[in-house]
């Protein structure tokens, strides 16, 4: 008798097991559709507003489940040099991993790239959602990346502790 409720219950934990990596990595995920205009924006450094940029080949994620789990690829023949002097640098940006299977989006490589210089980081839409920023990366070679990050307010209130006095209000909820 042990050895058959031994049995079941290694059954479940692989079954289980199974089903939590495939809703994890495959099943929440959805392929968001290119609008062609606006799917690429940074923060203007005069207006303070998100504004389209010029891109092509864009494919991205997303999923219902998460404020953080939209990752997005893109090329664009506009340079860092021209992007830096009109757009607001994101100077905390930490590129989240994306599923295996959306193979355009390699964090380690997109993280090495900002660290070294080879790419920089900006502002996209700052609270995306309450608490998390539109962050796009592009490299010299015109390669962008976009993830979304928890900014320094989210990180406070998603941790359980009251807004800062220079972050806006929380939804209720928080």
């Amino acid at each position: 008798m042990g050895k058959i409720l031994a049995g079941v219950i290694l059954v479940t934990a692989l079954v289980a097991g199974a089903a939590m990596y495939y809703l994890q990595v495959y099943y929440f995920y959805e392929e968001v559709a290119a609008t062609g205009t606006d799917d690429v924006q940074l923060t203007s450094l005069v207006s303070g507003k998100a504004e389209p940029v010029l891109y092509d080949g864009f494919t991205a994620i997303d999923a219902d489940s998460s404020p953080i789990r939209y990752r997005a690829c893109f090329t664009t023949t506009m340079s860092n040099a021209m992007l830096s002097e009109t757009y607001e640098i994101y100077e905390t940006a930490e590129p989240l991993t994306a599923p295996g299977w959306f193979e355009c989006y390699d964090a380690q490589a997109i993280g090495l790239a900002l660290e070294e210089g080879r790419a920089l980081a900006y502002l996209g839409q700052r609270d995306v959602s309450y608490g998390v920023d539109r962050v796009v990366a592009i490299t010299d070679d015109g390669r962008g990346f976009v993830w979304h990050q928890i900014n320094r307010c989210g990180a406070v209130v998603f941790d359980g502790q009251r807004a800062p006095d220079d972050c806006p209000e929380p939804p209720k909820g928080y």
